[in-house]
């Protein structure tokens, strides 16, 4: 099973499978793992958070069943990520990454904030570890980052607008990455996600990104193999 706390020599292939083909997803996850892949990329959304509908603790549960040895990398686009906690560590989750918009301060608790440190000690004692997702239009997003940075094992920047697949990458993104980057420790992965493919993964590597999440880019590729080696920068 992949360390994902241990710095990574060259940047880590999180498999987006929002892009595979759902009617044989079991095949397709182990064709780009094959081919070079580090670990997949599972996101749930609520309907709420984003419009989108997506998996949830089954598609965990099976993808655990057929890949024991895979790291599950899960990013909730939910409302209450803290409905999700025990459920998603007893389904095989081993990375579990809610959103500091549904968080305090960014949100009143008597709107549903989460605490964040709270949330991320009940990851912690499930069996996951705990990541921090920020949308594009969360432009200073360390002032809440701060408290709970030493706590964290991921801080994960999106570089589209959560929702759906194949949207075009945000550069403006990048210098936010950058800054966070500056104040992660080094056993807290810096991970990107959306519209990332070989013309622009550079940028975003750059900027200290380690984790490069890819979707249509890796499951809609004629070669996969080598899509997943030029993701590497």
């Amino acid at each position: 099973m992949l360390d994902l706390t241990a710095t990574p020599p060259r940047p880590l292939i999180a498999a987006s499978i929002l892009s595979a083909d759902f009617g044989h997803m079991i095949d397709e996850c182990r064709d780009i793992l094959d081919r070079g892949a580090d670990l997949l990329h599972v996101d749930v959304m609520d309907g709420h958070f984003v419009p989108n509908l997506t998996m949830g603790a089954d598609m965990i549960r099976g993808l655990r069943r057929h890949l024991p040895d895979t790291y599950l990398d899960v990013h909730l686009m939910v409302e209450r990520p803290g409905d999700y906690v025990e459920s998603f560590a007893q389904a095989g989750a081993n990375m579990f990454t809610f959103h500091l918009e549904v968080s305090q301060p960014m949100r009143d608790a008597a709107l549903g904030g989460v605490d964040m440190s709270e949330l991320i000690e009940r990851i912690h004692h499930a069996g996951m570890h705990a990541g921090v997702a920020i949308n594009p239009p969360t432009t200073d997003p360390l002032p809440a980052l701060r408290p709970v940075l030493d706590q964290l094992d991921l801080v994960l920047v999106m570089s589209v607008n959560p929702g759906r697949s194949g949207q075009s990458f945000m550069p403006e993104v990048l210098p936010k990455a950058a800054a966070i980057k500056a104040e992660l420790g080094p056993n807290t992965r810096l991970e990107m996600d959306g519209g990332l493919k070989p013309a622009n993964v550079r940028s975003a590597i750059d900027a200290g990104v380690d984790v490069v999440v890819a979707a249509s880019a890796i499951f809609g590729a004629d070669d996969r193999s080598a899509a997943i080696a030029d993701l590497r920068g």
